[in-house]
């Protein structure tokens, strides 16, 4: 063990350096790392309606944008009618496909009863 000062000089290293660190870069953080203009400003931000008749106007409004876009969306819906047929006829196209897939793998399992690796191996089970 070193002497006795040396031991007091470590302690105060210990002790003092991460204080002096925290001083040396934790000072003027406001004026470091402030960004300017970073929150908006009062005006603008949203403003929430308090009075009765502010509620109502902003109710209305509401009501008006969500109407007018169902208007769009239904308008839009209206204008897809080939649409709407490419996608039945597509549906179509799969709903055969898959029948003829289901009828194509029961004709092969049926033929592959006694083929295969082990076909002849073994007498068949009647």
């Amino acid at each position: 063990m070193g002497n006795p000062n040396l031991e007091v000089f470590k302690f105060g290293l210990y002790i003092l350096f991460p204080i002096g660190y925290m001083w040396y870069f934790g000072t003027n953080l406001e004026e470091r790392f402030s960004v300017p203009d970073f929150w908006p400003k009062e005006h603008q931000t949203h403003k929430i309606p308090f009075e009765k008749d502010e509620i109502q106007s902003e109710l209305a409004r509401m009501k008006a944008r969500r109407l007018a876009l169902r208007e769009n969306r239904l308008a839009g819906e209206g204008q897809s009618d080939e649409a709407k047929k490419a996608h039945e006829d597509y549906e179509k196209a799969v709903a055969d496909f898959q029948r003829l897939r289901q009828s194509q793998a029961a004709e092969a399992q049926q033929s592959q009863s006694g083929s295969g690796w082990f076909g002849g191996a073994w007498p068949k089970k009647d």
